[in-house]
């Protein structure tokens, strides 16, 4: 379903050193390539959000997290403190390192995020993306504005979700994406009217930047059907690794981890998070798998798909934002039944925020009360006492 584009004259993407003044206090948003993160650094983490936050640490649909009520710090001594965890290695390309990979990804796209953060950061005119411009490496549920996605023995380099006809090999991955990159920034200083943020926003669009991007690498656009990759599922439950390890893939309850469960997180070596909001215990050996599944259930993780928690997702809602109309995280918790059905989003007003890429229920407050919006149109006004089974009535819908 639609959404509304957010426009403005400046780019208000929160990051770790531009923090975000939210309803509940400074908010701090984190960047993670890829959403990997070790258990030392959400140790880290966990510090920082009891002694200066909320105690609490907010997941994006980015595979992002976010430091909210920051109210006992100051932006020097947290910058001081997630650079020591090695969670700000650029205090000028922080708030564009936005790559976003398959939770599961294999050895060799791990490399290329490494690289690709590594050569973004190292680029200074990069620095002036906007913070909304997202990179992908692989097939993930968001719309990236540049994405690089394996096709046989070549990536297939989609812009906005398109693919214009450009092929590279492994190789030229990073290069491919960087050009791409340079070449939105150029039609953004040529675009007239308000900011461009993001590629899709400019006139021309995914054509024009693909024409370009092939230009600077020095090769022809394909004439050949066009991929269209598929959304993938929430990686939830004992899962195979493609390297013979395990992953434990669990559904964080609205995208928030609590202390606890970030004490028990920690103790893993290798975390990723997920752009549904979830968590990822990686590379485990096969012995550990089931251990972790057990463990992440008893600490409100949960770790199967048949969850009441299954593709339920919500921005920030009462208290953290000032715009919203309602404690929409409440009324979710007290709402929400198990569905096998469309995931649903939870809103507090009409700005969409974290809303999901594909099809899906969306439940926004109003001044009246909720709207219930299916992904083919129909909208419902429930009752407060009806308001559950609207709800899953929807999402089979």
């Amino acid at each position: 379903m639609p959404h509304p584009i957010r426009q403005s004259e400046t780019d208000a993407c929160p990051g770790a050193l531009k923090l975000h003044q939210a309803a509940d206090g400074p908010l701090a948003r984190v960047r993670l390539p890829g959403g990997r993160l070790t258990g030392t650094q959400l140790t880290a983490l966990a510090a920082i959000a009891a002694a200066s936050g909320d105690g609490s640490l907010e997941l994006t649909s980015r595979a992002n997290v976010q430091l909210r009520a920051l109210t006992r710090t100051n932006p020097t001594d947290l910058a001081a403190r997630l650079s020591a965890a090695g969670l700000l290695p650029t205090a000028t390309h922080e708030t564009v390192r936005n790559i976003a990979a398959p939770p599961l990804a294999d050895r060799p796209t791990r490399t290329l995020i490494h690289d690709l953060d590594a050569a973004l950061c190292a680029d200074p005119a990069l620095a002036a993306l906007p913070g909304r411009f997202l990179f992908a490496l692989g097939t993930v549920p968001l719309v990236p504005d540049v994405a690089a996605v394996p096709d046989g023995d070549h990536f297939a380099v989609l812009f906005a979700g398109h693919d214009e006809g450009l092929r590279v090999p492994a190789d030229r991955v990073v290069p491919a994406l960087l050009a791409a990159a340079h070449a939105f920034l150029d039609a953004r200083a040529r675009h007239q009217g308000r900011p461009a943020w993001r590629l899709a926003e400019l006139p021309g669009g995914a054509r024009a930047i693909a024409e370009q991007t092939a230009a600077r690498l020095g090769v022809t656009l394909r004439d050949e059907p066009a991929l269209v990759p598929d959304y993938p599922a929430s990686p939830v439950g004992v899962l195979p690794q493609p390297d013979g390890l395990f992953a434990v893939g669990a559904i964080v309850p609205l995208g928030r981890l609590t202390g606890v469960q970030m004490k028990v997180l920690a103790e893993a070596d290798q975390l990723v998070v997920t752009p549904w909001r979830g968590v990822v215990v990686a590379d485990l050996p096969p012995a550990a798998a089931s251990d972790w599944q057990r463990r992440l259930t008893e600490a409100g993780l949960p770790a199967a798909p048949d969850s009441r928690w299954t593709g339920v997702t919500a921005c920030a809602g009462l208290p953290g934002c000032a715009k919203s109309r309602a404690d929409i995280r409440a009324d979710a918790l007290a709402t929400t039944r198990f569905v096998d059905g469309l995931p649903v989003h939870w809103l507090g007003c009409e700005r969409g925020c974290g809303s999901p890429a594909g099809p899906h229920v969306r439940v926004e407050a109003t001044p009246h009360g909720y709207a219930v919006t299916t992904p083919d149109g129909p909208v419902t006004h429930p009752h407060a006492a009806d308001l559950a089974a609207a709800v899953v009535a929807a999402r089979r819908s």
